[in-house]
């Protein structure tokens, strides 16, 4: 196997991330393009195409070197059949059937899931859920995105479409979400909504790393903003906690780059809110492996439906 590699596509709101990992998963090579450098489905599959074949062609393989790809991707899918049902941050996607598109343009063995699920699955074999048997993992970033682990393995649910903790309504009325549901938590503490919220307290456009560089030095201002998005992802998880009595939340994504006041916050409101027994059980955590996660849970996907 040290000829063989998997190629693994983390597809976000805003970057795309495509890494070649050797068949332990080790990472050989990785590049990062902007998603809004392809402005439509038909644009963005050719650049799926076209990225994967520059990494191989590049790295000096050839297709035959390549075990299978793994895609996430940041809205509900079928892992099973291979389908995107809709991307809620991403235009023009419903009920497409990508992995058969892309597998027979590549001629390569590909597969998908969630991004968060595959999130949950690196950090539940390789980083801070490694010794729970029941997590929730979440991103932070242009969507909030979850994944459970439920006795010690993935949950996906009757559809593969279990952990969906952004779209979780946070209030009986709010800001209508790209999911087409309102007051769901993503509208809360989305990029977006943080960076209103920030440009409303600034009186300025200000970006999420001076926001938390600043909250880092003490900014009070920029301390207030991620107080109030840490109690909002508090109350939410809260109730996800004492729903299912978790052994750890796990949080990743750049949001989660704030830091120490964001997770101060939420740690705060989550024991303020859950019941005593789960309250007490449940430790929240940043996730051990970065921004690695969704490329790493892609490279895991591939393994287990090969069989490898």
């Amino acid at each position: 196997m040290n000829n063989k590699f998997i190629i693994a596509i983390d597809l976000g709101g805003t970057k795309i991330k495509a890494s070649l990992f050797n068949f332990r998963l080790q990472s050989k090579a990785e590049k990062i393009f902007t998603t809004n450098k392809f402005k439509d489905k038909r644009v963005l599959i050719q650049g799926i195409v076209d990225i994967i074949d520059g990494l191989i062609e590049e790295n000096g393989l050839s297709k035959k070197n390549i075990l299978g790809v793994g895609l996430g991707m940041p809205g509900p899918v079928d892992s099973e059949k291979g389908k995107v049902y809709f991307l809620p941050n991403i235009c023009g996607w419903k009920n497409v059937f990508l992995s058969r598109i892309l597998k027979n343009k590549l001629k390569l063995s590909v597969f998908l899931d969630n991004d968060a699920k595959l999130m949950a699955l690196a950090e539940y074999n390789f980083g801070s859920a490694k010794f729970s048997k029941n997590a929730l993992c979440i991103t932070l970033g242009t969507g909030v995105g979850g994944g459970l682990i439920l006795n010690g393995r993935l949950y996906r649910g009757q559809d593969n479409a279990a952990g969906e903790i952004g779209h979780l309504p946070i209030n009986l009325s709010g800001p209508i979400c790209a999911c087409g549901s309102k007051a769901c938590l993503e509208t809360y503490v989305g990029n977006k909504r943080i960076l209103a919220l920030a440009k409303t307290v600034f009186q300025r456009d200000i970006s999420l790393e001076e926001l938390s560089q600043k909250a880092r030095q003490g900014d009070h201002k920029a301390i207030s903003v991620w107080e109030k998005i840490g109690e909002c992802l508090g109350v939410a998880l809260s109730a996800a906690v004492n729903l299912l009595n978790l052994d750890c939340v796990v949080i990743g994504g750049g949001v989660a780059q704030a830091g120490v006041v964001l997770f101060k916050e939420i740690k705060k409101t989550v024991y303020a809110r859950s019941m005593l027994v789960q309250g007490k059980r449940v430790k929240i955590l940043k996730a051990g492996l970065g921004n690695r996660a969704g490329a790493i849970g892609a490279g895991i996907l591939v393994k287990e439906r090969l069989g490898i």
